[in-house]
């Protein structure tokens, strides 16, 4: 009777350690509480109206893809595809050097 029942190493019943919590589990920072809302993806705007050429000297056009301090936008935030990403940025370089738009706001 001194002899004890000793568990096998591996219990399949048991809940294994480091699995992670379910989404609908609050983690240790609350991560996995709510759902995202869906967002749904901008399209270019360039694309919907076939522009070809992204004119340098459209000033109001170019405002709208900068920040307020002179920064050139991601295409993330603003939902441009790559390649108009690419004319937008050598548009708003050539109307920054003919002083079009401001290279920085001090």
């Amino acid at each position: 009777m001194a002899e004890e029942i000793r568990k096998p190493p591996f219990d399949p019943k048991r809940k294994l350690m480091g699995a992670r919590p379910g989404p609908g589990a609050a983690g240790p920072a609350g991560r996995g509480r709510f759902k995202k809302p869906f967002a749904r993806r901008r399209v270019c705007r360039f694309c919907v109206d076939k522009m070809a050429y992204i004119d340098f000297k459209n000033v109001n056009l170019l405002r709208n893809f900068i920040s307020d301090r002179g920064k050139m936008l991601s295409s993330r935030t603003t939902g441009v595809c790559a390649t108009h990403q690419r004319g937008l940025r050598t548009a708003i370089k050539r109307a920054r050097n003919v002083a079009m738009l401001p290279f920085s706001v001090v």
